[in-house]
Parts: structure tokens; sequence; C-alpha cells
């Protein structure tokens, strides 16, 4: 009797453990959706059926990643599956590309490889959804939702209590006005126009998606394009310094981001956007790189060429072995270690300067 006594004591823990476990893993995220916006820095697979140069669903590109090449333009984990995990998501956010019903409750990824603001952005590298594209998609994930929910009340309270990221600006530089064969901005604008100009639509879009439900926005400002090891190939002289008259064109551009989520906040009625310094939280990894566990600032973990900054990681190319000692993993992008100390410091501030008014955890606060 007494063994079967306890017995019956050891199976009720386990039920009560399991149950306890289960809790836990389910626990629910701090909104109930993320919506995310952007180009390769974030693009988690919606460019991997186009007709496009812009493609990272190969080997070495997500080497290490639980799912191997997702689309991912890093070896392992972008800035935003770092942010989401921090919000509470048991799972990453799936691209729109490939997105059912029950997805677009809990929030859709956007992103696409080579796109910007201006639609004409990176069009030398094939298929890309610009940013326009992504708003469209958008406005049809929201009329899918209204249908989900069932009228426009809820879903705009539903839309009201997520989380939007949207980080766009990097290739209106890195592949439009930095690039004088192709585009011919650069010769139609001087640096403080093409800010301008770039924020001014910019701006439209942003309010398109306020207009469509979004109001707790975090606007990503551009890192600091010159110093990628695609423009220190090109244009630094001995491989290390940076390009300041990129990293200038960069700034003006941030300091006007900064302007429109005053602008907004002030204007729009319950809009709460904040601006995550992405230039300033790079700037600080690069001015301290042994701190965080860098060695090499200057050079992508795999490529070709100068720097390793010529193109992309090529298929089944062999990259570094040591790749949490990289900040780059190709000629423009983040590695994984670099991604989450970027990802944390949006989500938590570890210094003032690295979001305002708030950072995203106080933004799904509030």
């Amino acid at each position: 009797m007494s063994k079967r006594w306890l017995l019956y004591c050891v199976l009720l823990l386990w039920v009560v453990v399991s149950n306890l476990a289960k809790r836990v893993v389910r626990a629910e995220p701090q909104v109930p959706c993320y919506f995310i916006f952007g180009d390769s820095l974030v693009d988690n697979g919606n460019n991997n059926a186009m007709a496009s140069l812009a493609r990272a669903n190969y080997l070495p590109y997500g080497i290490d990643f639980a799912g191997g090449p997702t689309g991912r333009f890093c070896n392992g984990k972008t800035t935003t599956d770092i942010i989401a995990q921090l919000l509470g998501f048991d799972d990453y956010i799936p691209p729109y590309a490939n997105a059912r019903d029950e997805d677009l409750l809990r929030g859709v990824n956007f992103a696409s490889a080579a796109a910007g603001i201006r639609d004409e952005t990176g069009q030398q590298l094939g298929g890309r959804i610009t940013m326009n594209g992504q708003i469209n998609n958008y406005q049809a994930a929201v009329n899918r939702v209204v249908n989900l929910l069932g009228d426009e009340n809820t879903a705009a309270d539903h839309l009201s209590r997520c989380i939007y990221s949207v980080g766009m600006g990097s290739n209106d530089y890195l592949n439009n006005y930095f690039m004088p064969l192709f585009y011919s901005s650069s010769r139609q604008y001087t640096p403080q126009q093409f800010a301008d100009v770039l924020i001014q639509q910019y701006s439209q879009q942003l309010r398109t998606l306020y207009n469509y439900g979004a109001r707790k926005v975090a606007v990503i400002g551009v890192g600091q394009i010159g110093c990628s090891p695609n423009e220190l190939a090109q244009n630094s002289p001995n491989g290390q310094t940076c390009v300041e008259r990129i990293n200038s064109a960069n700034r003006m551009f941030n300091d006007r981001l900064i302007s429109l989520v005053d602008d907004f906040n002030n204007n729009l009625q319950g809009a709460k956007f904040i601006y995550v310094n992405a230039y300033g939280i790079f700037d600080d990894i690069l001015r301290s790189p042994s701190s965080y566990g860098f060695t090499v600032t200057n050079k992508g973990c795999c490529g070709t060429g100068r720097n390793n900054g010529q193109i992309t990681c090529l298929p089944l190319q062999t990259p570094c072995p040591n790749r949490n000692e990289y900040i780059f993993w190709d000629a423009f992008h983040p590695t994984e270690a670099a991604n989450v100390i970027i990802g944390r410091r949006s989500y938590s501030a570890a210094s003032p300067s690295d979001a305002y008014p708030m950072d995203i955890s106080r933004l799904a606060q509030a």
C-alpha cells in the first residue's frame, strides 16, 4: 500500500510539474503581435522565391541558426529575432511570404532585402519589396485581420497594442545615392537635400501605417554604412578608417528621423513613436570592440576580395570559425553576436542615447 501511495505521489508531482512547465513555455508575450518592416538586416525569407541577387537562402547563411538557411542575411539571428524573444514570443515572427491567417494575429515580417524608401532603390539587384510594397502587403494583412476578428473596431484595438519596428533607409544610400554609376540621385541632390527627400517620403509611408492601426512604432535609424567591409574595401585608404562622407550623410538622415518621431508624437492622436539609435549603438561597439568580445572589426567573416567586402557570401563558402569575434558576417551585415547586442540595447537601453524618448521594453508597456 505504501509503495502504491508513493507511486501515486510521484505521478501527481509529475503532472503538476508538467503543467507548470507548459505554463512557463506558453507565457503570454508582452504585446499581442509584432510587425516588422525593413531590408536585408531583418529579412527572414521574403525574397527566397524572387528573381533577385538579394537572397540568402543557402549556406553558409544560417550556419548557426537552428533552422539552417532561411533567407536571413546572417550566420544566425537578426536583431528582430532577438527583440521578438525579449518581447516574450515563443517562436520567431514568420515572413509574410508564407504567413497563414493565424500568423497575422501575432505579427509577420514584411522586410525585403535591397528594399528602400524610394521605389527605384536596389533595382540593380532585381526583385525586392520596396517600402511602398511592404505597406501594400500590410494593408492587405490588416483587411485579413479585420475578417478574422469580425469588425474594424476589434481589429483596431488589437493592432493598437502591437509593436511595429521599421528600419529603412540603408539601401537608399548603399544601393542608390552612393552608387552613381547606376543612379542619378547624387547628381540631383546634395546629401542634405537627399535626406530631406527621403524623410518626406518616409513620413508619408509611416503615416499610412498609423492610418492602418499602427500606434507603437519603433523607427530604427540607419547604421554606419561607411564602416561596412564593402565601403572600407572600396573607399577607405587603409581598409580600416570609416568613410566619413557616407557616415555624415547617414547622420543627416537620422537627425531628421528624430524630429519626425517628435512630430508624430505631438500631432497624431495616440501615436507612440520611438527612435532607436542603431548608429550610436554600433559606434559604441566599434569604439570598444574588445569589451564585447570582438577582435575583427573591419572584415567580413565570409566574402571575397579586400576586407572580404567585395560581395556577400558565396554558396557553400567556408566562413571564419571564430564568428563570435567578428562584428561583420559578410560585406554588409552584422554577425549574430553583433545583432544580439544591438537587439538587446534596442529593447532595453544600456545608455540614454540608445533610444528616444523610450526603449522598446517601455514602449511595450505604454
